[in-house]
């Protein structure tokens, strides 16, 4: 399991949290408005209520200022909805970026280990390069946040000498704080490499790329591959490697955080971008085994995005829409869609494990029809 980026306990955090906050709940009035099923008067009812955004060291791609960026973008959806206000976000985007770069880069050059927030989807550059790559694909900031990826990427040597992937954290992961004493090198999609591995394939798959681009992306693969189990189980990748080796692969519940689909996903999109049919092909079959795998489903306990069937779900459907075969995982999620209903509901309203999150995954799910819009680029989908 993860954890969405902690906000202070204040209203404020919480109106602007995207994961659990009134923020993250707008999306699905905007999704809905999006496709004229709800009045845009909710949608902008629920944006106009979030207060003064949040900036500095706190604020990231699920918290104040960006988080706010990408609801309006999304809200926008290719109008000029809301332009005064994204022109001037941008603005702050950009620099919050440039900060995040001086200060990551400063690390590195010290030689010092990063931790989660530095670089992760949730609360890290991987996050704020997600939102360049829909707002300011052309950016020399989000050219910035690769170039960084890149440099996230490359071995470092360790306190005894041993090599080290470059994102090695000293801290634990979060779901449990005694799992990895001196640390580890995280592979989930939310905390570990798996999220700055989507992202430079989906800023390839856009034609951005920098220097050391795929020589980063074919470096995470191997590692990768290094910890990759296969047998008549399917295809799976332990959440992490510590000094005592590989966390245990099975049993895991397969989720979009960390999990078969995450991975399959991004893996998938390496074999887009590299042209790579090997690594495709098995990124499919890794995550079709998982889907049809009743013991590994049967550990999934609720709706949400980031763990439960929602995640799942909206995975699954962007896997297919890229899939060789897309007809056998269109079979595969009609069961999935069957034990989403009959999961716990979540008791939140928010986004990430909450309810608005899980009706947004089931909306398409529903009807059986591909993906329609763009609210999980903040889980790096699509």
């Amino acid at each position: 399991m993860t954890t969405a980026p902690p906000s202070p306990d204040t209203s404020q955090s919480s109106r602007q949290s995207l994961a659990h906050g009134l923020l993250g709940a707008a999306l699905l009035h905007i999704e809905r408005a999006r496709r004229g099923t709800v009045d845009w008067s909710e949608a902008h009812r629920a944006l106009a209520g979030i207060g003064p955004l949040i900036d500095g060291r706190d604020a990231n791609l699920f918290l104040g200022a960006p988080a706010m960026a990408l609801a309006l973008h999304l809200a926008a959806d290719g109008t000029d909805r809301y332009a005064g206000a994204l022109q001037t976000l941008d603005g702050v985007v950009a620099e919050h970026a440039w900060q995040r770069l001086t200060t990551a880069h400063a690390r590195i050059n010290a030689g010092r280990r990063p931790d989660f927030a530095e670089y992760d989807l949730f609360r890290g550059l991987t996050g704020i390069g997600a939102l360049l790559l829909r707002r300011q694909p052309c950016s020399a900031e989000l050219k910035g946040v690769l170039e960084y990826l890149v440099r996230l990427t490359e071995p470092v040597t360790g306190e005894t000498g041993e090599t080290l992937p470059g994102w090695w954290v000293n801290h634990a992961p979060a779901s449990d704080k005694t799992a990895t004493p001196g640390g580890h090198a995280n592979a989930g999609m939310a905390h570990g490499i798996t999220g700055p591995l989507t992202l430079l394939s989906l800023a390839m798959r856009a034609d951005v790329t920098v220097d050391g681009h795929e020589a980063a992306i074919r470096r995470i693969c191997r590692w990768l591959d290094q910890m990759r189990q296969s047998d008549f189980r399917g295809t799976r990748w332990p959440r992490w490697i510590s000094h005592r080796g590989a966390a245990p692969a099975q049993p895991a519940t397969p989720s979009w955080c960390y999990g078969t689909p995450g991975l399959a996903r991004a893996q998938q999109l390496v074999g887009i971008v590299l042209e790579d049919g090997n690594r495709k092909r098995m990124a499919e079959r890794a995550l079709l085994h998982c889907l049809s795998d009743p013991d590994q489903l049967d550990k999934v306990a609720d709706r949400g995005l980031c763990h439960g069937f929602g995640g799942v779900l909206r995975t699954a459907q962007r896997v297919a829409q890229d899939a060789e075969a897309p007809t056998i995982f269109e079979e595969r999620i009609r069961p999935i869609t069957s034990r989403f209903l009959t999961a716990d509901a979540p008791e939140e309203a928010g986004f990430l494990t909450g309810k608005a999150g899980a009706a947004l995954a089931f909306q398409d799910a529903e009807s059986g029809a591909e993906p329609q819009g763009q609210w999980d680029v903040c889980l790096l989908l699509t």
